[in-house]
């Protein structure tokens, strides 16, 4: 694949935005993750802290989603909820960066508002319940006693926020090129899969 926009979406604790991470530095192109959000936060003109806890929030239905995607322009004026307006002005930052070449984007349903870009390579992380569990508190320093009820709380608003906004299902491995159990390969695995899939794969015109 000549130019990849890789596309990550992950179970919490699996990883993912490191791997991500690792395999934009392997092949030199551009990482985006919490960066999406700065770039939202300046074209909303609201600070970053005050659109964390909207983003990932789930919009009223998919069918409201759609209507909102069909003509930004007007309904960014509207009195819309906040989680509403940053879903719809990622959605273009998406877009436009994958219109610029190759990057690796975590999360935020890329690999749908990209579906249509023949350059999409998407990728699942995800593992066991136990492996993420220790990952969280290895890496994220998660205190032992609410590591769980984090996990459960996590996944789920993240697979409420992908079907709500693409009408899918976030685990339906047909979404996805790559499906990585993470607890199985480890990170450094995982990287060396996504690198070896997209650097074999036929190139796109």
């Amino acid at each position: 694949m000549k130019n990849p926009i890789i596309t990550i979406e992950r179970e919490y604790g699996s990883g993912g935005s490191v791997i991500g991470k690792i395999v934009a530095e392997k092949l030199g192109i551009p990482f985006y993750n919490h960066e999406i959000l700065e770039m939202a936060s300046e074209k909303l003109g609201v600070p970053v802290t005050k659109l964390q806890g909207a983003e990932e929030s789930a919009p009223k239905s998919f069918l409201y989603t759609l209507l909102l995607n069909s003509n930004p322009s007007r309904t960014m004026g509207d009195n819309l909820p906040v989680s509403d307006k940053i879903y719809i002005t990622e959605t273009q930052i998406i877009k436009e960066l994958a219109q610029q070449g190759s990057c690796v984007i975590v999360g935020r349903c890329a690999n749908w508002i990209l579906r249509d870009n023949p350059n999409r390579f998407s990728v699942f992380a995800y593992a066991k319940k136990a492996f993420r569990m220790q990952y969280a508190q290895d890496t994220y320093h998660v205190p032992a006693k609410d590591t769980n009820t984090l996990l459960v709380k996590t996944d789920s608003r993240r697979e409420k926020f992908y079907n709500i906004n693409t009408g899918g299902n976030w685990h339906d491995k047909g979404n996805y090129a790559l499906c990585l159990n993470t607890g199985k390969l480890g990170i450094d695995g995982a990287v060396n899969l996504i690198i070896s899939a997209v650097q074999n794969l036929p190139e796109t015109e």
